[in-house]
């Protein structure tokens, strides 16, 4: 049965959680601050894992922090009442690869989970080969020519990833969004990525094919 870790502090909503998924066939378990839900999150292994942002005793990206720096790679996704595009890329950039604000539709949240358990698992041979660089799946990082590596969102390591295994073919807009944001239908959100990429990796990581999309730079 497919486990989901709840880090919720508001005991009603948690609970509600739990119900949710399980009348969904899942298999929930509920933490109720930062510290319990570190706790579970290393001794239990699960395949998704759902966190509220203003925890007791760990925030919740501080929570995911931890948990990414200890090799739990479990796809997450952050819940919150913080809804500013700046709280919203500090979530994704924190290592989430989605990001809900309170309210939300419960119908949506099951929904978004869906998608982040169709994501397909890193390879056994995880490092791709970008230019000189090296990119690790599963560290989300990309060593450069220094030998120092810069650390990906989930959402930049998943469109990074696109391109890297596609490195002859040009993606356009709609293709990046439709892989990876299922959940929106911005084409935006393509550009948006790539930018946050040639800031963190350089410019020329992801070339624009004028008129046609994006594809694999040359390093």
């Amino acid at each position: 049965m497919t486990r989901i870790l709840i880090v919720e502090d508001d005991a009603e909503l948690g609970e509600l959680l739990v119900r949710a998924f399980a009348g969904a066939g899942y298999d929930a378990d509920l933490a109720r601050d930062g510290q319990a839900g570190l706790h579970r999150a290393l001794t239990r292994s699960y395949h998704a894992l759902i966190i509220d942002r203003g925890l007791p005793a760990i925030e919740g990206l501080d929570l995911l922090a931890r948990l990414r720096r200890s090799g739990v790679e479990a796809p997450a996704l952050i819940l919150t009442a913080l809804g500013t595009v700046a709280d919203r890329v500090a979530g994704l950039d924190g290592g989430a690869e989605d990001y809900l604000v309170k309210p939300f539709e419960l119908d949506e949240l099951l929904a978004r989970v869906r998608v982040l358990l169709r994501r397909p698992a890193a390879p056994a041979g995880h490092v791709l080969p970008i230019g000189d660089a090296e990119f690790d799946l599963i560290a989300r990082t990309v060593t450069t020519d220094d030998g120092l590596p810069v650390t990906l969102s989930g959402r930049e390591s998943d469109l990074l990833r696109l391109l890297a295994e596609n490195p002859a073919r040009v993606f356009t807009r709609r293709e990046i969004v439709t892989t990876v944001f299922p959940e929106s239908s911005t084409e935006t959100l393509a550009d948006t990525y790539v930018h946050y990429l040639r800031r963190k990796l350089g410019p020329d990581v992801i070339a624009t094919v004028r008129g046609a999309g994006y594809q694999l730079g040359r390093r």
